[in-house]
């Protein structure tokens, strides 16, 4: 299917113009799309990363960024699958996205058997403050290298959302973290429900086909934990020492989003989808690309990858950002 919704989307189906390309640069070009897929224990993961419909018209490189990557060996290993949306109508956007997912991935390996040991243990005190601090670590690299480029740290920024999968297969517990918009859903016996963190108390009306979830469910599917406790040294990653602004010696300041957080124990028959917002506003905003996914997802197992590419890609008319998006099957 190409597209669902009320009509065609205005741009064309594939590529029509490639970004500019400096020869002494070529380094920084990134591909229109990546995909990736992996199976551990009772998971399986596809994730991929595609230039929207108007980056891809007007030449422009793709602004998200995706990185997967497994640390650690056996039933002892994490899977990381980190994604990353650089500023709109702005250059190096794409350069800012990439910074940022390398930077958390180095941090998270680092830290990879502590994080994995508190997965499995459920400490999701210690998780939350851990990642949060990884983030912020990560985050400030990145205006730091905003202040040596001389360039707006408004301009280059980027949203950050990642997923922590346990490899064990006795170990449910998939880990959400990040800053910036996107989504975060979940397909359980073939309804979507809306499991983004709400970092503000939210307004209006439902949407249509989506439920948001309590912090516990009545079978003790708890979602979220934030102690509200004083936080004690990290155990984490050692912070680096970096200006918290040009000219000043300090830690990093924190990021000016809120930091968002869920810990969802999964079932088997479930999926789990983490977007960006080229994905996740169609799908709150049009719901046949809702039902079309139900349908895809729901039945038959897991998709191969190019099925999963084709999956994502199904366009909506009105929006035309670039598309990232993991999804874990569970058996």
């Amino acid at each position: 299917m190409d597209y669902v919704g009320s009509g065609p989307p205005t741009y064309d189906a594939e590529p029509t113009a490639l970004p500019l390309a400096d020869p002494e640069a070529l380094d920084d070009l990134v591909p229109d799309s990546v995909l990736d897929g992996a199976r551990y224990g009772s998971l399986t993961l596809r994730a991929a990363s595609v230039r929207g419909d108007s980056a891809r018209f007007r030449g422009e490189p793709r602004r998200d960024c995706l990185l997967t990557a497994r640390f650690g060996t056996g039933d002892q290993a994490l899977v990381l699958v980190a994604m990353a949306t650089g500023a709109r109508a702005t250059p190096g956007a794409h350069r800012a996205a990439a910074q940022v997912c390398r930077w958390i991935g180095r941090a998270v390996g680092r830290s990879h058997v502590r994080l994995g040991e508190d997965i499995r243990a459920a400490r999701r005190g210690d998780l939350k403050s851990g990642l949060h601090r990884l983030t912020d670590r990560s985050l400030g690299r990145l205006r730091a290298s905003a202040a040596e480029q001389g360039v707006d740290p408004q301009e280059y920024t980027a949203g950050l959302r990642c997923l922590l999968l346990p490899a064990d297969p006795a170990c449910r517990t998939r880990v959400f973290f990040g800053v910036g918009e996107g989504g975060l859903f979940r397909l359980r016996d073939g309804e979507w429900q809306d499991i983004e963190p709400r970092v503000t108390e939210p307004a209006g009306e439902p949407v249509v086909g989506f439920g948001s979830l309590p912090s516990e469910t009545p079978e003790g599917d708890r979602l979220t934990m934030d102690l509200g406790i004083a936080t004690p040294p990290s155990p984490y990653e050692p912070a680096p020492g970096l200006p918290a602004s040009p000219g000043q010696d300090g830690p990093a300041e924190p990021p000016r989003d809120p930091f968002r957080f869920r810990a969802s124990v999964a079932r088997p028959g479930d999926t789990l989808l983490l977007c960006t917002s080229g994905l996740a506003d169609p799908l709150r905003g049009e719901p046949q690309l809702a039902e079309h996914l139900t349908l895809r997802w729901s039945t038959g197992g897991p998709p191969g990858l190019d099925a999963f590419l084709s999956d994502t890609r199904v366009r909506v008319k009105g929006y035309a950002d670039d598309r990232t998006a993991a999804a874990v099957w569970e058996a």
